[in-house]
């Protein structure tokens, strides 16, 4: 990257700290604004946008998250903090010798959504198909077993007073999950991802910014990575092995890029309208959706923003021991 390149996007990124990239998503067919959408993934192959199956009160294409459109409180990050010049000079450049041609793979932005159609096992048909379809860049949204097997993860943009709610019900119930986690986050909460990883959990990337990873450049989609990969390692001691897109959005291209920096990308096989904090889902029918979808190898999507997901995991997962499931972290 030359000097003066590097100095225009080093200079952007300070003014961007301590904010998330925001834009509006798609779920049961209205965007997060409540304009009426008019696209949703089906069960096609390839994942991509097309006509709405169904009105539902899961996701049915991409992930929408309040860390893009919330108002973070003002705090002071912490004195320890390493600044993003910092890191520059910690960030390793891609692999010399990448396994792709990424001038011969598609750019197409992609929005990903579980779908609405199962197979005999409860398994949700998009989910399969996109391990189908992108299996080969280490990429899934279901685990690859008819075992009775969940992964837990929780998307962490902002802090909103439930984390450590959430680390308590985990620890009385000796679960193990999987957060992942975007440089404002863990730069302004510390201590909390300090005990995400003392308690034996799994920190992921959710990227430095929150960018949606089809619309950057190969080497900026490097940097958001590798900026955040490096971070843990100065700050935490961690070196994160676990990539969720935010937004839920990709590319061919994008998959590849991250898997060639060593990252699984990992996406969803359930996931549901809980990230809006100003209208919170009813708990009671909200634990019976998470039930009614569990299936061999789900990967739930849960937000740790939310009200309601902070009172019903522990009843969750009760549930889900009593079916015979167990959780798994990688």
């Amino acid at each position: 990257m030359r000097k003066a390149k590097m100095t225009a996007f080093l200079t952007a990124c300070a003014l961007m700290m301590g904010l998330l990239a925001g834009c509006a998503e798609i779920t049961d067919g209205y965007y997060s604004d409540g304009t009426e959408a008019t696209t949703s993934q089906t069960e096609a192959t390839t994942p991509a946008t097309t006509t709405t199956e169904a009105t539902t009160t899961e996701i049915t294409t991409s992930e929408v998250t309040t860390e893009e459109t919330t108002t973070v409180p003002e705090e002071t990050e912490p004195e320890e903090s390493t600044s993003i010049s910092d890191v520059e000079e910690l960030v390793e450049p891609i692999a010399s010798e990448p396994q792709w041609d990424y001038s011969t793979l598609s750019t197409e932005s992609n929005g990903y959504g579980q779908g609405v159609r199962f197979d005999d096992l409860n398994r949700p048909k998009g989910a399969l198909n996109f391990n189908e379809a992108y299996g080969q860049y280490n990429a899934e949204a279901i685990q690859d077993t008819e075992e009775q097997v969940i992964m837990l993860t929780f998307d962490e943009g902002y802090e909103n007073g439930y984390t450590a709610t959430i680390l308590d019900t985990l620890a009385e119930k000796g679960v193990k999950a999987v957060f992942f986690v975007t440089y404002d986050y863990v730069s302004r909460n510390p201590e909390l991802v300090q005990r995400m990883i003392d308690e034996g959990h799994t920190v992921g990337s959710h990227s430095w910014h929150h960018y949606s990873m089809p619309e950057l450049t190969v080497e900026e989609m490097t940097e958001e990575i590798m900026y955040l990969h490096d971070y843990m390692i100065e700050n935490f001691g961690i070196q994160m092995t676990l990539f969720r897109p935010p937004k839920g959005e990709y590319s061919e291209q994008s998959l590849a890029v991250t898997a060639d920096l060593g990252y699984e990308t990992v996406l969803w096989s359930f996931a549901y309208a809980d990230w809006d904090t100003d209208a919170q889902p009813d708990p009671e029918e909200s634990l019976q959706k998470l039930i009614d979808r569990l299936h061999p190898g789900a990967i739930y999507l849960l937000h740790a923003v939310s009200e309601t997901n902070t009172a019903i995991l522990g009843d969750f997962i009760d549930a889900a021991l009593a079916e015979g499931y167990t959780f798994v972290t990688e």
